[in-house]
C-alpha cells in the first residue's frame, strides 16, 4: 500500500523544516527547485563514506560497487518513466544539459536550410535558445505556435505550424502559466508529419505519473534537483533507434570505445554520451529520490497539489488588484500560480513576503521573457507546490497578499 501523503509527515522527512533557522518557512519556490529528504542526503552521504570510487573505470572491489550502484540508478530512472530499456536514459547535469545534447547531437547533424523547427510561446529559455542557436549554424528556421489569452497553446492551426517541420520541441507544463500541455496529441501530429519531438518535462515529472512509451515521444527531458533530488543531475531519455545514430556530444573519457591517432571510435548508448566522471552521487540521489516519491505514488503526489492549487485559486481570487495568469481550470495546471498585484513590482512583492511573513516565492521572469512579453508584463510572482506545503501555508499566503495592499498603499 502506497504511504498516506500527510504534508505534515512528510516535512518531518525534511531536514530544513526542523532546522531552527527554518522551521518557520513556508516555501512556495518548488518550480525552482525542491527541498531534500533525509533518505536523499543519507543516500548521498552513505555513497561518498562507503561506495565512493570512479565508474566503468576500475577492476577492483569497490570501483565495481560504484559502478553498480550508478547503474542501478539509470535502472531505476528507467523504471520510474517506464522507458522500454535503461540504455534510453542519458545521465546530464540537467534539464537544459539533456536538450542541448539532442540540439548539438541530433538537430546540429540533421537540420539543413529550408528546414523548420517549430516550439511554443510557453518556452523556458532553455527550450528556445537552443533551437535559436542551431537555427543560426545549419540554416534553418524557427516558428512559435502561439499561446491564447487564457493560457493554452493554439492548436487550431497545428498541422500549418507542422508541415514540412523537422522538430517539435515543447514544454509538457509551463513553468509560468502551469498549463498542462497534451502531449499524447502533440507527440501524434508530429509524427503524422515526420517531425522527431523533444519534451520538455522539468515542471511535469516531479509532480505526477509519466510513461514515456505510452507517450510515444522521440526524447524527453527533466531535472533531479525538482523532485527532492540533488542539483547536478538530470535526464534525457531517448528513443533508442535515435540515440544509436546519433553522435556524441562531448568528446573525452569514458564515451570512447578506442582512441587512436587517426580517429576514434564511440562506446555503446548511453555511455556514448557521458563523456568523463559522471556525477555519481547525483545518480544515486535521483535513484533515492524516485524511490522516496514512489512511497507515496505519483497519483497521490498530483492529488496533494491539486488540491493546494484549487485552494490558493480560490483565495487568491477574492484578492484584490491580483492577476493570475495561465488556466482558470486549476485541473489544467500543474501545482504552480504566477500572478501580479496591483502596480507592485514582484521582487518588492516578494521580499515583503519573506521579510513579514517568511514566505519564499519567485519573482521575475522564470526564464521566460518571449512569454512575459507575449502577456504585456514584465515580471509575475510565482508561487509553486509540493508535496510539503500544506492548505495552510496557502492561506498564509492569501492573507500576506491582502496585507501587502495596505503596506505598499494601493487603493
Amino acid at each position: 500500500m502506497p504511504r498516506r501523503l500527510d504534508p505534515r509527515e512528510v516535512r518531518a522527512d525534511f531536514p530544513i523544516f526542523s532546522d531552527p533557522k527554518w522551521r518557520d518557512l513556508i516555501y512556495l519556490d518548488n518550480a525552482a527547485t525542491t527541498q531534500k529528504p533525509r533518505q536523499v542526503i543519507d543516500a548521498i552521504a552513505d555513497y561518498y563514506a562507503r561506495r565512493n570510487a570512479n565508474v566503468h573505470r576500475g577492476v577492483y572491489e569497490l570501483s565495481v560497487e560504484a559502478t553498480e550502484l550508478y547503474e542501478r540508478s539509470r535502472k531505476r530512472v528507467a523504471e520510474f518513466v517506464k522507458a522500454r530499456s535503461w540504455r534510453e536514459i542519458v545521465f546530464t547535469r540537467g534539464t537544459t544539459e539533456s536538450i542541448n545534447l539532442v540540439a548539438y547531437s541530433w538537430a546540429l547533424r540533421n537540420l539543413k536550410r529550408g528546414d523548420r523547427v517549430v516550439v511554443t510561446e510557453m518556452e523556458h529559455h532553455s527550450n528556445i535558445v537552443p533551437w535559436q542557436i542551431v537555427c543560426g549554424l545549419t540554416g534553418a528556421s524557427l516558428s512559435y505556435i502561439p499561446v491564447t489569452e487564457e493560457g493554452y497553446l493554439d492548436l487550431s492551426e497545428l498541422d500549418r505550424f507542422l508541415k514540412g517541420a523537422k522538430l517539435f520541441a515543447f514544454t509538457y507544463a509551463s513553468n509560468v502559466l502551469g498549463t498542462i500541455n497534451p502531449v499524447r496529441e502533440l507527440v501524434k501530429a508530429a509524427r503524422e508529419h515526420g517531425a522527431v519531438t523533444v519534451i520538455d518535462a522539468a515542471q511535469y515529472v516531479p509532480h505526477a505519473p509519466v510513461d514515456v512509451s505510452e507517450i510515444g515521444c522521440d526524447f524527453l527531458a527533466f531535472s533531479g534537483h525538482k523532485m527532492c533530488g540533488p542539483m547536478g543531475i538530470g535526464v534525457l531519455y531517448g528513443r533508442s533507434e535515435l540515440l544509436e545514430e546519433m553522435e556524441p556530444f562531448q568528446g573525452g573519457g569514458e564515451m570512447i570505445r578506442e582512441v587512436r591517432f587517426d580517429g576514434s571510435s564511440w562506446n555503446e548508448v548511453p555511455w556514448k554520451f557521458e563523456a568523463g566522471t559522471p556525477n555519481v552521487e547525483g545518480a544515486v540521489g535521483l535513484a533515492a529520490a524516485i524511490d522516496y516519491l514512489s512511497e507515496f505514488g505519483m497519483e497521490q503526489v498530483r492529488s496533494h497539489e491539486l488540491k493546494l492549487t484549487e485552494k490558493a485559486m480560490e483565495l487568491m481570487a477574492g484578492v484584490p488588484k491580483l492577476r493570475l495568469v495561465g488556466p482558470e481550470n486549476p485541473k489544467d495546471r500543474c501545482g504552480l500560480i504566477s500572478f501580479t498585484l496591483a502596480d507592485v513590482h514582484p521582487h518588492d512583492l516578494a521580499e515583503f513576503l519573506d521579510a513579514k511573513f517568511r514566505i519564499a516565492v519567485r519573482a521575475g521572469h522564470h526564464c521566460a521573457m518571449p512569454l512575459h512579453t507575449k502577456l504585456g508584463l514584465t515580471a509575475t510572482t510565482r508561487a509553486s507546490f509540493y508535496i510539503y506545503n500544506t492548505e495552510e501555508e496557502v492561506e498564509v499566503l492569501a492573507r500576506a497578499l491582502r496585507e501587502s495592499l495596505t503596506y505598499f498603499k494601493v487603493s
